[in-house]
């Protein structure tokens, strides 16, 4: 049974910083690209980072580009988010995600697996 756990998510002040963990059990860690989304009340789901099976390639939304950092360890079978500069408009619930195939990696429907989600809110 595959199951993705996120943690690290909570309150901060605009400006601050967090680091998001996912731990990954019951698949094959390292043969899927990982991906970070996240949800805001009332609108989508939204690309926001991602990740290839080695760590080799990374993408971002231009919403986040310069200010988080998508890394991953696979002997630890766990992907990361460092989150800096964070703005309210940050504020979400933010999930990760396994893709099997590094295809479409910007996009929800790319992913097959994906974590319960945890929940930033970024205070001004």
């Amino acid at each position: 049974q595959v199951e993705l756990v996120e943690s690290g998510g909570g309150s901060v002040q605009a400006g601050g910083s967090l680091r998001l963990s996912c731990a990954a059990s019951g698949l094959t860690f390292s043969s899927y690209a990982m991906g970070w989304f996240r949800q805001a009340p009332g609108k989508e789901r939204d690309f926001v980072a991602a990740i290839s099976w080695l760590g080799g390639t990374t993408y971002y939304a231009d919403s986040v580009k310069g200010r988080f950092t998508i890394s991953r360890d696979n002997a630890k079978n766990t992907v990361y988010l460092q989150m800096n500069s964070l703005k309210p408009e940050d504020t979400a619930v933010y999930y990760c995600a396994a893709n099997p195939s590094s295809l479409m990696v910007l996009l929800t429907r790319g992913y097959t697996y994906w974590g319960q989600g945890t929940q930033v809110t970024v205070s001004s």
